[in-house]
Order: structure tokens, then C-alpha cells, then sequence
């Protein structure tokens, strides 16, 4: 209940309030979490299969938020790849920062079963990248639009992600299973927001692993 209060109904609120303050642009930073279990590769356009309450929230918070784009509203949804890369508010819940985590404390990755799921994955400065895009683009090319946020080459096997994040820290592979198994597996198009707003990334998962890596270090 709190989740869908905070991420559904908390953020609906929060876009009228910002309406009727005269606030310009509204981005909501939704996930492409909500695409759930799919195979082929997702566009914005294709169906949506929200597995978790959280994924809910924040489709039921694009359905409730994209209607009011106006002239003098502009909402724009961001469907976010899983966010990865070193920050000042630092999250350990996420993949490739847990990966890097658990490979420097215990010399192992702990991998949720069965590795062979595949996710889509964006470093934290290029999905950071994105928000300024949109808030910078014409209204005509943005207002009630949904963009995915990342890149093709980003969607990968979260086994193989593992292996690659060992490599970049330039440490043995081991690891141990963890959890449930995942039933979350999609993979990602990121071609609209790449044609329509001209928008790449800059950094790689190695990048990434490499960064936190050194972090934890010192």
C-alpha cells in the first residue's frame, strides 16, 4: 500500500499541484520495470505486464500524469533502464552496484537465480543525461510522450553481466545464487529517443563497475 501511495498516488498529486502552481515541465521518472515478462525486443508501444507493485505504481502513475500534458504543461514519461554507476546517494539494491559491492567485500557476486534473465541497464549520468534532454526540447517533440531510457546495446543476461563486472574490476568470476527466481525478463529498444531527440550513452557497464570499485577502495 505505501508503495502505490508514494509512487502512484503521491506523484499524480504532485503533478496537479505543479499544474496549478504554473509549472512548466513535469518528468516523470517512470522504469521499464513495467514491461515484466516479455520476449522480442519492447518499444514504447508495446503491450505493458507489471510484476511487481512497484512496476504497477508507476504505470498507473503514467496513465493517471501523461493526460494532462498541455501548451503550458508539458509531461514527459521516462522509462528508465535499470540505473547502474557511483553517486553521492549511493544504491546497492541495483545489479551492477550490488555486483561491485559484493565482489569487493567477499571476492564473490551473488547472482539472482537463474542468471539467465535479461534486463536492460543505464549509468546513473546518462539516465541523468536524458532528463535534461527532455526538459530542454520542444514541447511539440516531448508533450505527452514516453521515452525508454538507455541503449540497445545495454540489455544483457544478468549471468553475463556478472562475469563482465568481475572482468572490469580485474577479479577472478565467482559467485554464489541468491533469492527467488526472477521472473522478470525483457529486453528493451531505446530507438525512439535515439531518432527523435538524438539521444546516446556514454558509459558502459565496465565503466561503471570500474568506478565503484575504485570508490570502495579508498
Amino acid at each position: 500500500a505505501k508503495t502505490l501511495d508514494i509512487n502512484y498516488l503521491g506523484r499524480v498529486r504532485i503533478a496537479h499541484l505543479a499544474r496549478h502552481a504554473g509549472v512548466a515541465r513535469y518528468v516523470l521518472a517512470s522504469s521499464c520495470s513495467i514491461y515484466g515478462f516479455q520476449t522480442g525486443l519492447l518499444t514504447e508501444e508495446s503491450p505493458v505486464n507489471p510484476l511487481t507493485t512497484y512496476a504497477e505504481a508507476n504505470y498507473l502513475a503514467e496513465q493517471a500524469i501523461l493526460p494532462l500534458s498541455c501548451n503550458s504543461f508539458c509531461v514527459t514519461a521516462l522509462r528508465q533502464a535499470t540505473v547502474y554507476g557511483l553517486s553521492p546517494r549511493m544504491r546497492f539494491d541495483l545489479a551492477v552496484n550490488g555486483m561491485t559491492l559484493g565482489l569487493w567485500r567477499n571476492g564473490k557476486i551473488n547472482v539472482l537465480r537463474d542468471g539467465s534473465q535479461w534486463r536492460p541497464f543505464v549509468h546513473v549520468e546518462d539516465t541523468a543525461r536524458a532528463f535534461l534532454l527532455v526538459l530542454e526540447s520542444p514541447v511539440e517533440s516531448v508533450g505527452g510522450q514516453v521515452f525508454n531510457v538507455g541503449s540497445d546495446e545495454q540489455n544483457i543476461r544478468v549471468l553475463d553481466l556478472a562475469q563482465q563486472v568481475a572482468a572490469a574490476c580485474g577479479r577472478e568470476f565467482a559467485m554464489e545464487w541468491y533469492g527467488d527466481p526472477d521472473h522478470r525478463s525483457y529486453t528493451v529498444s531505446f530507438g525512439k529517443i535515439r531518432e527523435h531527440l538524438g539521444y546516446g550513452v556514454e558509459h558502459t557497464f565496465a565503466d561503471g563497475a570500474r568506478g565503484i570499485f575504485a570508490a570502495l577502495e579508498e
